[in-house]
């Protein structure tokens, strides 16, 4: 994968979604797609579903050191599709339940950022499925609708290999995340906040056998990743938006002798299909970190469903 031809093509869904908004019609302009009523922050009704694939490829050839300095490493690559599916289950339109799935990719030492597509298991390379999650969606505050919560329990899945490439975390993981977002600017502009409380259990690090086990997937184990993020979308039509975003991100140790932080900025851009489908693309950079911290790009590309 060549990195410029990468953002040139992210770059160009960004233009080709700003021109097709700029065709439609004054009367679309004023009814509300499914991009811009359904946010995170926005709960379905009873009997409604919503069903979310979205895929991600992270690929570096550099981080940080334990300090905050850059070092230059052979390539890594790390490709994710998380499966979201969820369902309305209250007459207010305030409890929302649903289960995730996530398969995973990796590669290591050199080889190219598609090869993650391969889905190899060898000595360089990982793959499977890794975590399925109970979640539910709360709307706490019924005068609130735009403020609302997700909690979802992560279990590992997948076997744990001595001496193998790494593919998760070896974790099981309480996240629960809060979502607001305020819409302005005679419905054009929409600010979108997201705070994540993560907690990472499991055996630590030390204690793992690495005979037996994985050592480098319990890095993350008795720790609280909290992540907080800030999007500024617009709204060229009701058809489609594009966005830039920027996050921060910690790992705070709660036990494992292990923590990081990170700060990443992107851009993004959604267009509504049909009645149904809307598409979603996104290109995410890492900035800064420390600690063994990654400083790759993210691309992103998904597909929702709501009925």
């Amino acid at each position: 994968m060549k990195k410029n031809n990468l953002i040139l093509t992210m770059l160009t869904l960004l233009f080709v979604s700003y021109s097709f908004a700029q065709d439609q019609d004054d009367e679309t302009a004023d009814e509300k797609s499914n991009i811009q009523e359904y946010t995170p922050s926005k709960l379905l009704k009873k009997g409604q579903w919503d069903i979310k694939f979205f895929n991600s490829i992270y690929t570096q050839t550099e981080r940080t050191d334990e300090n905050s300095t850059s070092v230059t490493i052979p390539r890594e690559t790390f490709f994710t599709n998380t499966t979201e599916i969820y369902t309305g289950i209250s007459d207010n339109r305030r409890i929302n339940i649903g289960f995730i799935f996530q398969v995973r990719s990796n590669t290591f030492g050199g080889a190219g950022a598609l090869d993650v597509l391969s889905f190899r298991d060898d000595a360089t390379s990982r793959s499977g499925l890794t975590t399925i999650a109970p979640s539910i969606r709360v709307q706490p505050f019924k005068n609130i609708s735009n403020f609302s919560f997700t909690s979802s329990v992560y279990l590992p899945i997948f076997k744990d290999k001595a001496n193998a490439p790494y593919l998760d975390k070896r974790s099981v993981f309480w996240e629960t995340k809060f979502f607001y977002d305020k819409t302005f600017g005679q419905d054009k502009w929409q600010v979108f906040t997201q705070a994540d409380f993560g907690f990472n259990f499991g055996e630590k690090s030390e204690d793992a056998d690495p005979n037996s086990s994985n050592v480098g997937e319990r890095f993350a184990n008795n720790s609280l990743f909290l992540p907080l993020g800030v999007f500024l979308s617009y709204f060229p039509s009701a058809e489609s938006t594009v966005y830039v975003n920027t996050k921060q991100a910690f790992l705070i140790d709660l036990g494992n002798n292990f923590s990081q932080n990170s700060t990443s900025v992107g851009v993004g851009s959604k267009y509504q299909l049909n009645d149904v489908l809307n598409v979603e693309a996104s290109f995410d950079k890492f900035v800064r970190g420390n600690n063994f911290q990654g400083l790759g790009q993210t691309f992103s590309i998904g597909l929702r469903a709501i009925f």
